[in-house]
């Protein structure tokens, strides 16, 4: 049984260098989800033609890459909405966490990386490579390539919080 009156110290980040990978990928995540994810959750028609540049950005990518996304079903609108309107403002929470060494965000964490990893590398990544033709991915090596890392990373992110006081440990 552990000792409760045991103090545990948190590292400092220079300590925690693994944890550089977090807050960069996350910060990026932040920005991606808010342009990426929030133009099909409004049903924004995706278009070379668009007067929106953020449109037109997706387009590039979906048109070539991820016929799902590009006319995405109501259920893929549902996780799309996930990420720009939930997952979005907690990666500001957890990069904050992350940065000043905070443990309560560890359940959150947890719970985050476990939706990722069972809703896109389970069920977006099942549609794209074994669904229905229309929504099967043309190309899955670039697909994989842009998406893979947001489910590795956040699977990554739940091994770092498997323990108690995260914080306290390198890794």
């Amino acid at each position: 049984m552990k000792n409760p009156n045991l103090i545990h110290s948190n590292l400092p980040l220079n300590s925690r260098k693994f944890d550089y990978l977090f807050i960069v990928f996350f910060s990026w995540a932040f920005i991606s989800s808010m342009i990426s994810d929030a133009i099909p959750t409004l049903g924004i028609v995706e278009s070379p033609l668009s007067h929106n540049l953020l449109a037109r950005i997706n387009y590039s990518y979906s048109s070539v890459n991820d016929p799902l996304f590009l006319h995405p079903p109501v259920w893929m609108r549902f996780v799309t909405g996930l990420s720009a309107f939930v997952y979005g403002p907690f990666y500001l929470i957890l990069v904050y966490a992350l940065v000043k060494g905070k443990n309560w965000i560890q359940l959150f964490s947890v719970i985050y990386g476990s939706l990722i990893v069972g809703i896109t590398g389970v069920i977006v990544f099942g549609v794209e490579f074994f669904g229905e033709a229309q929504w099967r991915t043309p190309h899955p090596l670039s697909f994989l390539g842009y998406n893979l890392p947001y489910v590795l990373i956040p699977l990554l992110l739940v091994i770092r919080m498997r323990k108690e006081l995260p914080f306290s440990r390198k890794f």
